[in-house]
C-alpha cells in the first residue's frame, strides 16, 4: 500500500516481467474530475464496396470481453486532430492518405469506459475517409505500439448489413446505421454523440 506521496506504479508507467505496460501512456492526463482524460482522432475508413475497417479489442482485465471500434487514437501534443488522424490510420493499418483527403469531422464523440485497469474520459473527432477495396492480409500492425500488441485482436472489413446484425459491441454505438446515413455524402453538419460509461 502506498501513501499519499507515493504514486502506484502504473502511476509511474513501470512494466512487469511480461513487458505488459502498466498504464495507458503519457497522452493520458488525469482529470479534475479524477478520470484520466485524453483528446483522439478516428477514421471511419470505407472500402469501394461500402464496407467500414475496424478493430476489434479486449481489456486486459476482461479477456473474454471484445468489441469492435473504428480506426485512431490520440492526438499528440502540438498535433492538431487531421493530422492525428492520418498519422493513427497509418500506424495501425498501413494505409497512407493525405489530410486532405478526410472528410469531417463528420462526428464527434464524448465517451467515459474503464479501460486498462483505469476510468477514462475520450473526446473524439471523427473523420470519414475511402481508400480502394483491400485484403485485410494487406494492412500493416507494423506501428502498433506494445499496449496495441497487448489489446488489438485483428482488422475486419464489415458489410454494413452484417455489423448492424452484429451481437458484438461496436463502438461508437450505432456505428452501422451512423455510415449509412454518410454514403450519400456528408451534409456539413458536425454530429455530436455522447456516450456514458461502459
Amino acid at each position: 500500500m502506498t501513501s499519499g506521496t507515493e504514486r502506484p506504479p502504473s502511476a509511474l508507467g513501470e512494466q512487469p516481467a511480461t513487458g505488459r505496460p502498466l498504464s495507458l501512456g503519457p497522452e493520458w492526463i488525469l482529470g479534475a474530475d479524477g478520470l484520466r482524460f485524453r483528446r483522439a482522432a478516428r477514421v471511419i475508413l470505407l472500402d469501394a464496396s461500402d464496407r467500414v475497417l475496424l478493430m476489434r479489442g479486449h481489456d486486459v482485465d476482461q479477456p473474454e470481453r471484445h468489441w469492435w471500434f473504428t480506426i485512431g487514437g490520440g492526438i499528440d501534443a502540438g498535433e492538431g486532430a487531421r493530422a492525428a488522424a492520418v498519422r493513427e490510420l497509418r500506424e495501425e493499418t498501413g494505409v497512407v492518405l493525405d489530410p486532405a483527403e478526410l472528410v469531417g469531422p463528420v462526428l464527434t464523440r464524448s465517451a467515459i469506459f474503464d479501460f486498462y485497469a483505469e476510468h477514462c474520459r475520450q473526446d473524439e473527432e471523427i473523420f470519414l475517409a475511402r481508400t480502394d477495396a483491400m485484403d485485410v492480409a494487406g494492412l500493416s500492425r507494423d506501428g502498433w505500439t506494445d499496449i496495441e500488441l497487448d489489446v488489438l485482436d485483428g482488422l475486419r472489413w464489415w458489410d454494413l448489413d452484417a455489423l448492424d446484425a452484429v451481437t458484438d459491441e461496436v463502438y461508437p454505438l450505432g456505428l452501422a446505421r451512423l455510415v449509412g446515413g454518410l454514403l450519400n455524402g456528408w451534409d456539413g453538419k458536425v454530429r455530436h454523440l455522447e456516450e456514458g460509461r461502459h
